[in-house]
Order: C-alpha cells, then sequence, then structure tokens
C-alpha cells in the first residue's frame, strides 16, 4: 500500500506541474488575443476574464492527456535513474503489476476529460460565442475609448472626444461611413456635439442619435459636397452578423449530439469520446518509454513521446474532418486509430519488459 500511494502520488504531482506549465502558455496566448481585441475596442475589458474560464474545459481536454502521459514516462523515469523501479521488480513488482497501479490515475484523469469534452467545452463554447453575439448585438458603447478611431459596425468608424461616466453619451462625435453604410458610391462624414443610445420598444432596432451637428456627403474624386446642419439625427445600429452559427455541432451538448444521426454529428461525438480514451493506450505507451537507462537520462524518450502523441492525436483530427466531408464511414470512424496504438502499445510492452526478463 506505502508503494501503491508512493507511485501514485509520483504521477500526480508531476502530471500537475505539467499541466500548470501547458495551461499557462495556451491561456496566455489566448489572452494576449483577447487582450489585444479589447484594447482595439472590439470587446469590453470586463468580459475578458468570464472568456477566458469558458474556455478553460477546452483547453484541459487536450493538455490532461498529454500532461498524464508525460507525468508517467518523467515520474517512472526518475525512478529507474534512481534504480528504485530495480528494486521494485526485484520485490516482485511486476510490469503488470506497475501498469494495473498506474491505470488508477489513468482512471481520474479519464474521467476528467470525459467531464470536460462531453459536458463542460461545448457549454463553455456555447456560452461564449452566445456572449460574443449578444456583445456584438448590442453594439454600445461599452467597447469604445474615447479619443480613438473604433469600427461601430455596418461600415462606419466612430471618434468621441468623451464619454459620459456611466459610457451612455459620447461627446464631440465624429463618424465617417463608407459605401456598407450608404449603398452607393457616396462617402458621409457627420460630426456632433453628442450622441446617445435608444431602443425602439415596438421593432427592438437600436438607434444612434446625434445632437447639434453638421452632415456632409462627398463623391470620391469630387470637389463638391453636400452639408445638411441638424438638431437631431438618428440612424439605425445593425448587428454585426456572428461568425458561426450556434447550431454548430462544436456548441451543442452531448445529449443532442446523441439525437442526430448525419456525419457531422457522429463525428464529433467520436471525437469527445475519443479524447478519453486515449487515456488507457497513452498508458500502455508511456510504460514502455519511460523504461530509460541511467546513462541516458529521463528525458533520452521524450521528445520521441511526444511526436508519438502528436501523431495519435492528429490522426484522430483527420479522421474525424473525413467523416464531416464523408470520405470516412461513421461505422469505422477513429475506432481503427485507438485499435492500431493499443496494438502498439501491448507490443512495445511485450518487447520492452519481455526482453529484460530474457536477459
Amino acid at each position: 500500500m506505502v508503494v501503491f500511494r508512493y507511485l501514485i502520488r509520483e504521477i500526480l504531482i508531476t502530471m500537475a506541474a505539467v499541466t500548470a506549465v501547458l495551461l499557462l502558455v495556451i491561456m496566455g496566448s489566448r489572452f494576449i488575443r483577447y487582450f489585444a481585441d479589447a484594447a482595439a475596442g472590439s470587446l469590453p475589458v470586463g468580459l475578458v476574464g468570464s472568456l477566458m474560464l469558458f474556455h478553460m474545459p477546452g483547453f484541459l481536454q487536450l493538455i490532461l492527456p498529454l500532461a498524464f502521459f508525460l507525468g508517467i514516462m518523467l515520474a517512472y523515469g526518475q525512478l529507474y535513474l534512481n534504480s528504485e523501479m530495480t528494486v521494485l521488480q526485484a520485490c516482485g513488482f511486476s510490469p503488470l503489476k506497475l501498469l494495473g497501479i498506474s491505470l488508477w490515475p489513468g482512471v481520474f484523469t479519464g474521467i476528467l476529460v470525459g467531464l470536460c469534452s462531453l459536458w463542460l467545452t461545448p457549454l463553455g463554447l456555447a456560452t461564449n460565442e452566445l456572449t460574443l453575439q449578444q456583445q456584438s448585438a448590442q453594439a454600445d458603447f461599452s467597447a469604445l475609448s474615447p479619443g480613438r478611431f473604433q469600427d461601430f459596425g455596418s461600415g462606419r468608424t466612430v471618434y468621441a472626444e468623451h464619454l459620459s461616466e456611466n459610457r451612455s453619451r459620447l461627446e464631440n462625435v465624429f463618424i465617417s461611413e463608407g459605401q456598407d453604410a450608404t449603398d452607393d458610391s457616396s462617402h458621409v462624414v457627420t460630426r456632433a456635439e453628442s450622441g446617445y443610445q435608444v431602443n425602439d420598444e415596438q421593432t427592438g432596432q437600436r438607434y444612434l442619435v446625434l445632437s447639434n451637428g453638421h452632415r456632409y456627403t462627398v463623391e470620391p474624386g469630387g470637389n463638391a459636397a453636400e452639408r445638411l446642419d441638424f438638431a437631431t439625427y438618428a440612424f439605425r445600429i445593425e448587428s454585426v452578423a456572428s461568425e458561426r452559427d450556434l447550431d454548430d455541432v462544436e456548441l451543442q451538448s452531448t445529449a443532442q449530439l446523441l439525437t442526430r444521426d448525419d456525419s457531422d454529428a457522429r463525428a464529433e461525438l467520436q471525437w469527445r469520446l475519443s479524447l478519453a480514451l486515449m487515456i488507457p493506450v497513452l498508458t500502455l505507451l508511456a510504460m514502455s518509454l519511460s523504461r530509460v537507462d541511467p546513462r541516458q537520462g529521463r528525458f533520452a524518450k521524450l521528445l520521441p513521446a511526444i511526436m508519438l502523441h502528436v501523431v495519435y492525436l492528429s490522426l484522430l483530427l483527420s479522421a474525424q474532418e473525413a467523416m464531416r466531408d464523408g470520405v470516412l464511414a461513421t461505422y469505422i470512424g477513429v475506432w481503427p486509430i485507438h485499435l492500431a496504438f493499443l496494438l502498439f502499445g501491448l507490443w512495445l510492452l511485450r518487447r520492452t519488459f519481455g526482453q529484460r526478463r530474457g536477459r
């Protein structure tokens, strides 16, 4: 029991360290993207934290299998370096028994990965997509920064010298409208002392109302312009089209996918299951690749192991795309890939430890 707890603790500690490093790197790159969008004014700063939180399950479902794989390799590699594994095997801990011990943290990791891939990740993606669509539909002033030219949708560029404290009113407004907004070849420039947003309760449309300003209409290349002075002028704010439909299979729950019989749904469902099924296969591979000679060092087989994991994951992704495109039948799907790597893991385990028993 002491050895059992010791081995599991070594695997989990190493796995946690690898997970923390990989999660920090991946989330850091995504945070930089969101922070750049917020700095450009296309995303309110207050949404960055929630968007990152709901993206975390999607990161974890990819990081945890690799972290568990490397955790076994690094933990057992250190035991081989210190000759502790030799002592354990001399005391009766056969490779099969070590494999059984390694599968216990594998079950725990598989449950976490399955929880992320089957439930939390689609929920988080759908929540983020809905949040971004609502933000685009509102097109309010929360993302505007005073003193900067920013895209306001529908071909309009807005500049405001000041914003009120509650960010509901613009002051000293400049608006440039291109062909997308005017539906002709003219270009319209509008200046106003102030502006605010109103909602039409009957139609649900949103309008930007400008006060005390001038509106200039010019033809590109022309030397004449039309000027309109106004006390109040309003134009409709159109919602920005969303990049992705909420009916996308990646955003649907696993229960919804089970009710569908199309290739897209089947491919997505097999992909979500595959992330958890990788864990026992990776355990077999890690058991063999973790065995190193003291002169080699614990990192001797690390690069080949990472490349093997990348090939495994890439083949699963390719099979998923092939199923969506109709090239690969869904009843075949990703299962031959899992079977091939499982057989390779068994062969590698027999080859590695069988030769040692022979010697």
